[in-house]
């Protein structure tokens, strides 16, 4: 009887916090999607259509509903997975995910010349704004991870932020507290046997056992380079596929957007050759895909006749024009790098491409400086959005552990999660240089 007892008190000492059936209904994909798609798609259509609106199907219904239908599930995908990486605020993902849905299904829509009623798609988009808003706040306080940590090794550099919560474990048992995980440096040699077993009945319990080093990267955005070699190369590699696609995207947006964007250059090239004297362009060779050198086109936001160091010195670099510091600012400067993107020598996210003297440099100094042209340059990234245009030389390390991350989860996701990180930079002028 009591060693009964026992078993059934180990068992709860080892339960997970997540195991409850109402947060995982909250925050399961059924509930949202079942639910979500009855209130989302179901109640326009009713409120427009009325009782027994299914038992006719005139394709104005079917393809309003189906579009509403496809918005739906696009969003609550591309949320789901956006919200995996560290940084991304869902509140602040929330209206411009539904937004793009929405007109990509009216853009199809429209150019297919199918009928649609736009009452149910507006009302539809709205109740798509209540219902993601409603479940990002009633799901908040679940959402938090909460790790007990081991506290031998490297986890002192560890430090919570508002989605992780971090609580040290004293002795090897979890003492009756729920946990979504359990973090420790499983390489130090500080990790005694008890320790060992401890993690060893989590796992046996379902209870994720993390190492540290993993809970740095999803907290910081960051693959430490001094840790790459642990790693296998080939689990490094991006996808080939992704990359293919990617760059038909890059293609076919960087052709609608060069004559929507003609009368921005023109009037940018136009301010810069009125402010101070020179070309309007900059061009300069820079390490691309591969290692192959390109030559790279921006305007021109720098005087022609002031030396510099061959890096952007910060804010005040005195070298930078009147029109060039608001230019940089909102990244305009950028532009003429359309022609690089359809070129395919550039794309639209990925790391930023360095002058080739500075490539020379840090590929002497920084330990797999290299590796970053496994992927293809880009006009932003995510060590842009994340760590701002620092000074290269001061903040090269950090950005190249940026640039390993976005290698590392090389997807269509982390390079949306950018996009709208990049508008939000553009809005603001984050870490203008």
């Amino acid at each position: 009887m009591s060693e009964g007892i026992t078993g059934m008190t180990n068992r709860f000492r080892y339960e997970r916090r997540h195991s409850r059936w109402y947060e995982a209904l909250l925050l399961g994909w059924p509930f949202q999607l079942i639910v979500g798609a009855l209130v989302v798609v179901g109640l326009p259509a009713w409120e427009r259509w009325e009782w027994g609106f299914w038992e006719y199907f005139p394709p104005v219904r079917s393809n309003t509903i189906i579009a509403c239908l496809l918005a739906f599930v696009g969003i609550l995908w591309t949320l789901r997975r956006m919200h995996r990486f560290p940084g991304a605020r869902v509140s602040a993902l929330i209206a411009p995910t539904i937004s793009v849905a929405y007109l990509l299904v009216v853009a199809v829509l429209f150019f297919s010349r199918e009928e649609y009623t736009r009452q149910v798609l507006f009302t539809s988009y709205l109740m798509s704004l209540g219902w993601f808003y409603m479940a990002f706040f009633l799901g908040r306080r679940y959402r938090r991870m909460k790790l007990g940590v081991v506290p031998v090794g490297r986890v002192g550099e560890l430090q919570p932020t508002p989605d992780i919560e971090l609580r040290g474990l004293e002795e090897p048992d979890l003492a009756g507290v729920r946990y979504d995980g359990v973090v420790a440096d499983l390489h130090t040699d500080e990790l005694s046997p008890e320790w060992e077993r401890f993690l060893a009945r989590c796992t046996l319990h379902h209870i994720p056992v993390y190492h540290v080093r993993q809970i740095q990267e999803s907290m910081s955005g960051r693959v430490r380079i001094e840790h790459l070699t642990e790693n296998e190369y080939g689990s490094l590699l991006p996808s080939l596929r992704y990359q293919s696609f990617k760059r038909f995207i890059d293609l076919v947006a960087a052709l609608l957007l060069v004559p929507l964007l003609l009368p921005v250059m023109l009037a940018t090239a136009l301010a810069i050759r009125l402010d101070s004297p020179g070309p309007a362009l900059f061009i300069q060779q820079r390490m691309g895909f591969r290692g192959v050198p390109f030559k790279v086109y921006k305007f021109r936001s720098m005087y022609v006749d002031h030396e510099g160091c061959g890096f952007t010195e910060g804010e005040e670099d005195p070298r930078i024009t009147r029109v060039g510091r608001f230019i940089r600012k909102y990244r305009l400067d950028e532009l003429p790098q359309l022609l690089n993107v359809i070129k395919g020598e550039m794309s639209f996210i990925g790391p930023r491409p360095e002058s080739m003297e500075l490539s020379e440099w840090y590929e002497r100094d920084v330990a797999f400086f290299s590796y970053r042209h496994v992927v293809r340059p880009g006009i932003s990234g995510w060590a842009q959005v994340e760590q701002g245009y620092a000074a290269e030389v001061d903040g090269m390390t950090t950005k190249l552990q940026y640039d390993f991350y976005y290698i590392k989860h090389f997807s269509l996701w982390l390079d949306i999660l950018i996009v709208f990180k990049t508008l939000k930079t553009i809005a603001t002028g984050f870490g203008a240089r």
